[in-house]
């Protein structure tokens, strides 16, 4: 390498030039002249392919490592952290490592893992439920409405019936607690004549919901309840999407509330026009109302015997069966994932 270097200056190439173009210092060619390697790379081979290997002055010896290793697999120490270790040994008048050591002793031997039996904690989905008629499971959750004042927000407390998806119970208060939810929710369960024992509530883990107040109440009453696993809002996804429906209505104030009289007269409106009037998609078009009281099934019979006589009337306008108007019979709440064989059957029909 040095060869071409020399020819290159031989030829007018400046020596910084010649020696960059080769991928070398000129401190390093200056030292193989020196040191009479000037005929060639004076690294060895090893040091050309991986770098100069140094062996650190301060560095453990096996019988020291097998020391620490003894001491953190200690029985009495067999729970404890190397931050718990060395002061304990510290205590003892033995000084073996530092923590830092102690952790790359132990991760170099593979035992780098959470010590002792507690294990982190698990976030299992909340078990399904399934409704078949109204007042069997409800779905409950509170969300912000923006007050005039900037940083301070009324509070609506919304519970639905997951069956009917009718508004069972609300309110608007200016705090959120456990004591305003378990109002809220005795007034509702009083209200539809709710038996004890019939009923799972479904909320998420906000601290109104899993209240002391809150909870009592619901032992009273001999309700069920059931909650979401933390920070994961598709466990309760009625709740979620009554509130986008809540927020997304045309006459949904632009401006903030000017107080909570003013936001519950707003939801006087709205909970009137849904249940009695929004004809619910999911519901085959029908009112929450209509649903929880049972009306639903004659109406849509009424609907089915209507199609198939405009079918009767003119069959070649249709082309196969008349609109599905059967109301459905159960409405499930965090059904989970489907058997993996039930999920290839319904891939391969669609």
């Amino acid at each position: 390498m040095s060869e071409y270097i020399e020819q290159a200056c031989a030829e007018g190439a400046r020596l910084s030039r010649a020696c960059a173009a080769v991928g070398l210092s000129e401190r390093t060619l200056q030292r193989w002249r020196r040191d009479g390697a000037i005929g060639g790379d004076g690294r060895t081979r090893e040091h050309r392919t991986e770098g100069a290997v140094r062996t650190p002055a301060n560095r453990l010896s096996p019988r020291e490592r097998q020391a620490v290793l003894t001491a953190a697999n200690a029985p009495r120490f067999a729970s404890l952290s190397p931050h718990q270790i060395v002061p304990a040994l510290a205590d003892e008048g033995c000084y073996l490592a530092s923590e830092s050591t102690f952790y790359r002793v132990l991760r170099d031997a593979g035992q780098l893992a959470r010590r002792g039996r507690v294990k982190a904690p698990a976030r299992l989905r909340p078990q399904p439920l399934e409704a078949t008629g109204p007042n069997q499971v409800w779905s409950w959750d509170i969300t912000y409405l923006a007050s005039t004042v900037q940083g301070m927000f009324f509070y609506l407390y919304l519970i639905m019936d997951v069956y009917s998806r009718k508004i069972v119970g609300w309110e608007v208060y200016p705090q959120e607690s456990a004591a305003h939810a378990a109002g809220v929710f005795q007034k509702a369960y009083l209200r539809e004549g709710v038996h004890p024992g019939t009923l799972v509530l479904h909320s998420d883990n906000g601290s109104p919901m899993k209240g002391a107040t809150m909870l009592v109440m619901l032992q009273r009453l001999g309700v069920v309840p059931s909650f979401s696993r933390p920070a994961v809002s598709n466990d309760n996804p009625y709740s979620e999407s009554l509130f986008n429906t809540v927020k997304g209505r045309p006459d949904f104030p632009s401006d903030p509330f000017d107080g909570v009289e003013a936001a519950r007269r707003w939801m006087t409106t709205f909970t009137a026009w849904y249940n009695t009037i929004h004809l619910h998609s999911a519901l085959k078009f029908v009112t929450p109302a209509q649903r929880h009281r049972g009306e639903d099934v004659d109406l849509l019979a009424r609907r089915d015997a209507l199609y198939r006589a405009a079918r009767d009337d003119n069959p070649t306008r249709w082309s196969g069966p008349t609109r599905n108007w059967t109301p459905p019979a159960s409405v499930l709440l965090n059904p989970g994932k489907p058997p993996r064989d039930q999920e290839k059957a319904d891939t391969n029909m669609t």
